[in-house]
Order: C-alpha cells, then structure tokens, then sequence
C-alpha cells in the first residue's frame, strides 16, 4: 500500500507539474468522464423520479366511495382534454358535505363558476394566445394547485366547481370520500419487466463503454513519460502504478464535472417536457447505493483499465515499443462474453409471457450486459483485420488506412460506444415491435367515419342538440355533424344503445341504407347479432336512469354494422325521429355528436374544444381512434425514447472530446503534412475516411448483434420473429449521422493543427 500511495502521488505531481499537455489531457478526461457520470447519476435517479410521480398521481387518484354520502362526500367528473396537444387533467367537482375532501396541492374545493389551476394553465390562460382556452374555461381562478397535487411541473391541470353533477348509474358523475387510491400497483408484468431491462442495458452499457475509453485519454503522451522514467531507474510496475495516477485523477475529476453537469442540469429539467412528461427538480435524486457505486467503483475501474492496457506496452529507457509490430488479436476469447450472454438467454425461450411465467432479472440482465459489452470486444479485431487487407486508393484514403493499422485500437475504441448503443437500439426495437400488439387494444372507432365524438350529458330536446350541432359546425375546419338522442337499450339481461336520430345521422351511426323518417332499426354485429324485432325491452334513458317499457316494432329492420361506422362493437336500436314520438321515449336525453372534421390544423381541435364548451363546459370532446395503448406499457415506451435520446447526445458529445483528444496527440503529424505540401482538402479528407471506414464496421456489427439479440428475445417472449428493417435502418442511420456530424465539427479543429507552429515539440 505504501508503495502504491507514494507511486501514485508521483504520478499526480507529474500531472499538476506537466504543463499544458498534461492539463489538456486531464481536462478532456475530465468532461469525457463527466459526461458519463452525469447519465449515470440520471439513471441512478429513475427510481425515486418514478416514484415519486406515482405518489403524486395515486394520492390525486378516485377512491369511489359506496353507501350513502358523509359530511365529506365529493361528486367528481373527469374531463380529460388537450391543449395545442398536450393532455390537460381536468376534473369537475362538486361537494355534497359541508367539508369536502380537498384534492393533493388544493386548500379549499372551488365552488361553482370556480376553478384551481396548475401555475404552468394559469401562465396559458394570462398568455397572449390563450384566448381559445380562456373561453373554453370561463371560470374564476381561486388557487394553484400546489407541487403535492400534479405529475410534473408542466402539467396542465384544472378543478372545476360545479352545482350540475348527478352520482346515479348512467349520471354524469361519480362520488368520493377521499381521495387516493386504494390499490396497490401490480407492478409490470414479465414482458413489459423484459422490455424495461433491456432498456436499462441499452442505455447504460454504452456510457460505461465510453468512460472506460475516456479514462485512457493521452495514453501515448503516459507511454512516453513511462520510458522517461525508465530510464531514470523506475521499474516496469512502478512507471505502471505512476501512468494509472493520471487515469484515476482524471476519473476524479469526471466525478467532479459529472456532478456538475448533473446539478446543472438539474436546474433546466423543470423546462422541459416530452409527451405530457416533466420532472421535478426535486424528483432527481441518485439512489444512495447506486451514487456510491459510481463514485467508489468508477475510479477504481479507471486503474484497473489502465494497468489492463499497459500489459500491452513494453516502455524501456530508449523508448516505447509499442509502436512496432505487434502479434494480430486474437477471436476466441472475444466471442466468450457474447456467446455465454446468448447462453443465459436461450434457454429462456418461450417462457416469459404476459399471462404467466417469471422473469429471472438477473439472468436477463447479465446476458444482456454480455452480449452488448461483448460487441464493443469484438468490433478491435474486425477492424484490424478489414483494414489490414486495405490498400491503393487516392492519397487521403491511403492516410487513413496507413494511420488506421497502425493503430486500429484507438480508431475501434473511439466508435465502440456508437456502435454498442446502435446494437441495443436496434434489439430493443426488434423486441418492442414484436411484443406491441399486445398491448394495444382496439377501441373499435373508425377514424374514417368521425375524427371526434362530443357527448352531452345533460338532458337536452331536439331543439338544444340542434343548436349544440350549429354550434359545432361554426368551428373552423369541421365539415359535417351528426347529433342525436342516447340511452340503453335491454333485452333481458342483453345490453345495447339506443339511438334517436335523422336519417343521415343513422347512415353515418351504422351505416343504414334505405331510412325514412318513421323506420326503427336493429343493428348488431357478427360478434353481437342484432335484437329481433318484437322483442320486449326496457329502457334506461337521462340521468336518473328512468325505466321504460317498449317492445321493438315486428316492422323494424335489421341490419349487420357497416365496418365503417363510428363505433363498430355494438348492438343498437335505432329510432328516427316520428319514431321516437311513438314510443314511450321522452323528447329530452343525453346527446352524442360525431364530428367530421380536419384535425390537422394544430388549432382545430382546441377550436372544437371551445365551440363545445361554449354550450356548456362540462361537455366531453373525445378524438376519435382505432387503438388504445397500455399506459404501463406508453409509459416505458415513452420513459426509453427519453433516454435513448440523452445516450444519443452524451454519445456524440463524448465523441466529439474521444476525436479532438486524439487529433490533439497526432497534431505534429498533421503539421508536417501541411509542410510538405499536403492540401487541406487531402488531410479533411483523410480525416472523414478514417472515420467513416470504423464506423461502417461497427455499425455493421451493430446492426448483426442487434438483430441476433432481438430476435432471441423474441423467443423468450414466444412471439413469431418480425424484423422492422425501416426502424433498424433509422437507428443504423442517427448513429452514423452522429458519427459524421461529430467528424464535420473536428475539421477546424484539424486546420488549426495544420499551421507550422505545431511542429514544435521539447
């Protein structure tokens, strides 16, 4: 230990007392390492962001109250809508007790023509541009919703006093007590849980490829002090322990600017949101356990691969001999970490399902991190053996050959965090479209027939839908609506809608054809075959769920659901309406109208909004879709774009630090090139080819392992294989168009290195 401490204090004095070299590499290997540490510590920040979010959301949550109403007893709404297309938590409320239970973040439960807005709706609504919504909510702000009560900073969310809400059955509201949920999270299930895994390895095994390449910065200028110490009688262990200093200073100073970063960023992450997603600054914070790996594992990891490293460097007193011919690497033992990482995971096929099975995440895990880390070993050896059997060519290509087998390392080390992210990508993408459609569920909409479905559930005459209908049709962009009458329809313990309107709106409800004013309709489905006519029914029409008794018509048509219509999973009985008028069914129900509109326009579905709420605030707007997600499964989806996105940019950011390090330790070269006469365009160039050849290897190795590895975990899951080759090419193409945009930012660099002043050496 004593020799270890005062070889490493050697090494330290060195670096402090090398000039501006030595500081140089330390700085770069600082922000290299520090661009590390900072992802990490975000992702050791993942558990209590994530958290910390489903505290605030649960304790917000309904928990639907039974029995009779208390002193306590909330009727509550949602009323979920958009904003220039962002999501806004809208609930309307109304209190039945003389003390109400009060939301998370809300002192009092505003009353009616009341409203409590998040702080980020309430700079909307003060907004230049925030007519639209000021109209939509014509109410008055009485409070902000406190951080306690919203998912994120930027959420827009809203609590509306009401004196109009009814808790019965098929009412337009239901009660609470409290607020809350009463049920724990099920947590996710095997393939979703897989899916998360993989992510996690994705994201985080490319920055430790990275800082384990970052902390070997300026490894030439270290092998050069090495000899010089040789020669003044240091031994080969000793000028080690004294090259590893520089490494582990380095890695404590990536601690440093790490934490920086991180703290900086810190600061900015309350500005920013990604589909419907903000952070807290408070919600960042590194698991205690996972920080202290960092901080403790990180520099000793940074030792431990420098002295790896400078086993294959030989520094004697009269020089380095690593710049000879060495011995060809070797394969063998760089297929063991990616064939035993396959081997943890193949025998995993078929056995990881949503409806049963486990997941055994350790396993997962380690087989994962083997197979991804195994592509970094792997891509040293292809690229020296592919450009060892290059040549000929123009002068610029022959520069970068001839520098790139003589050191084919560095030039696979610089691209190998790249081409382990673009690896991950592509499984992870492999996986997420074979595993996808089970988590989406069809809604049974066609977006075709109707863009959007506006329902009123107060009890309206043909006179109010009519004017709820001119209403909507003044919107801009709308081009057609159809509204009509809704209730239930029963025959027996069978269930269906019960529909009141004219004929076009029947055509554009199923899909009738040949409809006069007078005709009754039963529709059904191959699924849920129509009621027969002269059947006896019951039905529940308004809010008070009044029951009438009706027998269908003998003369009433039956007809199958054209597979065009709105809402295609249903049975139905249509009325028009001198039908209507026969029947025992009141002139006043609840009102639904399909909105045939181009939503295109960013503004047009906030002008729907509005021109609904102009009628009536508390009328729900909902877009018209073909498929609803899982909200665990949008959530991780969601959660790995975000991430994918950072390692993307911390990826090329650390790039752009790897290539000026090693254009700064080869700028003699680059100027003796200039001096005999090499054009700049020559040595660009050169440049532009030494980059490209690697990064073609390893993305094609990248695009290999990804493929291999997705379709492996494909057969865990039992899902048929399916490769989306337009999604593997775009992750192959952001990772090469991060590579050559990191090389054009270099080439300033590189003419500055040219002038004749960096001939000068000591």
């Amino acid at each position: 230990m004593r020799r270890w401490a005062r070889d490493l204090a050697l090494g330290v004095r060195l670096v402090a007392r090398g000039g501006r070299g030595a500081w140089t590499r330390l700085t770069l290997t600082a922000v290299g390492v520090g661009l590390g540490v900072a992802l990490l510590l975000l992702a050791a920040s993942v558990p209590a962001v994530l958290t910390h979010r489903d505290d605030r959301t649960n304790a917000r949550d309904f928990n639907e109250a039974s029995g009779r109403p208390t002193d306590t007893s909330v009727l509550y709404r949602p009323l979920d809508t958009e904003y220039h297309g962002e999501g806004v938590y809208a609930l309307a409320v109304q209190a039945l007790g003389a003390h109400p239970a009060v939301p998370p973040g809300v002192s009092r439960l505003p009353g009616p023509g009341e409203m409590v807005v998040s702080p980020r709706f309430r700079a909307a609504l003060d907004a230049p541009d925030g007519a639209l919504l000021r109209e939509r909510y014509p109410y008055r702000v009485v409070g902000t919703i406190g951080d306690e009560g919203l998912s994120g900073p930027r959420e827009y969310s809203v609590y509306l006093g009401s004196d109009t809400l009814t808790g019965s059955w098929r009412g337009n509201a239901q009660r609470l007590d409290r607020w809350g949920s009463p049920t724990p999270d099920r947590g996710m299930d095997p393939v979703l849980l897989l899916v998360t895994v993989l992510g996690i390895a994705a994201l985080l095994v490319p920055v430790a490829v990275f800082v384990a390449t970052a902390v070997r910065f300026g490894s030439e200028a270290r092998d050069r002090q090495q000899a010089a110490l040789r020669l003044v009688g240091a031994d080969r262990a000793t000028t080690r322990r004294t090259a590893s200093a520089e490494a582990l200073l380095g890695a404590l100073a990536g601690l440093v600017v790490g934490a920086g970063f991180f703290l900086a960023g810190r600061r900015l992450v309350e500005l920013l949101s990604f589909d419907d997603i903000s952070v807290f600054a408070g919600d960042l914070t590194p698991d205690p356990v996972l920080a202290v790996l960092v901080a403790v594992g990180l520099p000793v990891a940074a030792v431990l691969i420098t002295l790896v490293a400078l086993r294959r460097v030989a520094a004697e007193p009269l020089g380095v001999v690593r710049r000879s011919t060495t011995r060809r690497r070797r394969l063998w033992w760089r297929l063991v970490p990616p064939v035993v990482g396959l081997g943890l995971l193949v025998p995993l096929a078929g056995r990881v399902t949503r409806s049963g099975g486990s997941l055994d995440t350790a396993q997962v895990a380690a087989g994962l991190v083997l197979v991804l880390a195994g592509t970094a070993v792997l891509l040293p050896w292809l690229v020296e053996r592919v450009v060892g059997r290059m040549g000929g060519g123009g002068v610029a290509r022959l520069l970068a050959v001839r520098r790139l087998q003589a050191d084919s390392g560095g030039a696979a080390r610089t691209v190998s965090g790249i081409t382990v992210a673009v690896a991950g990508a592509i499984a992870l993408q492999t996986l997420f479209a074979g595993v996808a459609h089970g988590y989406e569920k069809p809604t049974h909409q066609d977006p075709r027939a109707a863009q959007a479905i506006v329902t009123d559930n107060r009890e309206s005459g043909p006179a109010q839908r009519a004017a709820l209908a001119a209403g909507l049709r003044r919107s801009t962009g709308v081009h057609a609506v159809y509204a009509f009458g809704h209730g239930a329809v029963f025959v027996g313990d069978d269930g269906g809608s019960l529909v009141v309107g004219d004929c076009a709106t029947l055509r554009a409800y199923a899909g009738v054809a040949g409809c006069a004013d007078g005709d009754v309709f039963t529709v059904g489905t191959d699924r849920s075959p129509a009621f027969r006519p002269g059947s006896a029914t019951t039905l529940l029409v308004g809010a008070q769920d009044r029951e009438l008794r009706w027998r269908i018509p003998a003369t009433a048509r039956t007809a199958v659901r054209s597979a065009h219509s709105v809402e295609g999973d249903d049975r139905a009985v249509l009325l028009t309406p001198k039908a209507a008028a026969a029947s025992p069914l009141p002139p006043a129900m609840p009102t639904t109208a399909y909105v045939r509109a181009d939503l295109t326009d960013p503004l047009a579905y906030d002008r729907l909004e509005t021109a609904a709420a102009r009628v009536d605030p508390l009328i729900d707007v909902m877009r018209v879709s073909g498929g609803s997600v899982d909200a665990k499964f949008a959530t991780v989806r969601t959660g790995l774009l975000i991430g994918s996105i950072a390692v993307l940019l911390v990826i090329g950011a650390s790039l752009l630090v790897t290539v000026l390090e090693q254009l700064r330790a080869r700028r003699r070269p680059l100027a003796v090139l200039a001096a005999f006469g090499t054009r700049r365009g020559t040595v660009g160039r050169s440049v532009l080819w030494q980059t490209a050849i690697p990064v073609l290897l390893g993305l094609a190795l990248a695009v290999l392992v990804g493929v291999v590895l997705g379709g492996v975990l494909l057969r865990m899951t039992a899902e048929p294989l399916w490769f989306d080759w337009s999604g593997i090419l775009g992750v192959t193409g952001a990772g090469a168009g991060v590579v050559l945009l990191v090389t054009a930012l270099t080439l300033p660099a590189v003419w500055r290195m040219m002038r004749p002043g960096a001939m000068r050496t000591e």
